[in-house]
């Protein structure tokens, strides 16, 4: 890893409102099926940025777009749980929905219908060079792959972050849209990325490999390191074509797996922000995720008001503005 601890991390990626339904009971077509609904803030990007600060990262920035419809709100749960966000507010598009079915079955697992809404009109003209100004790393969403803006907008960050010399990790984020967008185009996005942060599925599909490890593998040999997030099998850290560690699996009861991977890698990130080890990061990573997947939303336990005090002083976080800027666009 080419940073050491310290400094700020720096989230650009999608702000959106999940709608999460849990079911009761299998689905009645035609009919009534009750289940619990709840309208809860999310997104994967956003989902990062929250979970590094509740893993102790003390200044975590966010740069996303939004609708005005739902601005405030996102604004001030990004704010509550210690996030500086700068959220760029689009005249055009409402902010991005994505409904989370989740399975009523013992595995929690989650299907998304998802409208990006403006999440995915985040472009160059968002992008200022001092957004990197005191930032250690860098995380890009890879939702921002899959539409045209963002995608330019990922080019213009990568050229940026490397003429500083910060270090870039990206997650590929869905399965279902890198089999629209293409690997061998994925691969060509990303040259530049420090760390890659991919489900079993997605290196599967960016490799066309069916076996977990050789695909880790074999991406890492493109991106410096590769870190596969196996869910209940843990995680695998791979470098230079070479798998270097199996990481176990904390155990959990899921009740809903939406923003298990995000939990993963926002407290992959804290920890390599603190100094630690790709191997010891990715098992900071599986206890964050076992504790995501044991409650409802993809967001941690919101984190308290009070400001922090250590050694008779506010932390770094007090003494910054708790709002990074908001800015309006067409």
């Amino acid at each position: 890893m080419t940073a050491g601890p310290g400094g700020a991390l720096l989230v650009v990626g999608d702000v959106i409102t999940d709608i999460v339904v849990r079911p009761r009971g299998p689905l009645a077509a035609g009919t009534d099926t009750a289940a619990s609904i709840r309208r809860l803030p999310g997104g994967a990007g956003a989902n990062v940025a929250c979970w590094a600060a509740q893993q102790g990262c003390e200044d975590v920035r966010l740069l996303g777009r939004v609708g005005t419809d739902a601005m405030a709100w996102h604004e001030r749960e990004l704010v509550a749980a210690g996030v500086r966000p700068r959220l760029v507010v689009d005249g055009a598009a409402p902010t991005g929905t994505v409904v989370c079915l989740v399975d009523a079955g013992a595995s929690a697992e989650r299907t998304f219908l998802t409208d990006s809404g403006a999440s995915l009109r985040l472009a160059p003209d968002d992008w200022s060079d001092t957004l990197l100004d005191g930032v250690a790393r860098l995380h890009l969403s890879g939702y921002l792959l899959f539409s045209a803006p963002s995608r330019a907008l990922v080019t213009v960050v990568l050229e940026a972050a490397r003429a500083r010399a910060v270090p870039v990790s990206l997650d590929p984020a869905s399965a279902g849209f890198l089999a629209e967008l293409g690997a061998d185009r994925f691969r060509s996005l990303v040259q530049g990325v420090e760390v890659l942060l991919p489900s079993q599925d997605e290196a599967c599909l960016l490799t066309g490999l069916s076996r977990t490890a050789d695909a880790a593998a074999e991406l890492s040999r493109q991106v410096p390191w590769v870190v596969a997030k196996l869910g209940a099998q843990g995680a695998l850290v791979a470098r230079g074509g070479t798998v270097r560690a199996r990481v176990r699996a904390v155990p959990a009861t899921p009740r809903d797996t939406t923003g298990a991977g995000d939990a993963f890698t926002g407290a992959f990130l804290a920890a390599l922000l603190s100094g630690a080890e790709p191997e010891d990061a990715a098992a900071r990573g599986c206890r964050a995720g076992a504790e995501a997947v044991e409650r409802v939303g993809g967001r941690p336990t919101r984190r308290g008001t009070r400001p922090s005090v250590r050694d008779g002083r506010p932390s770094v976080r007090d003494e910054q503005p708790s709002v990074w800027d908001v800015r309006a666009s067409p």
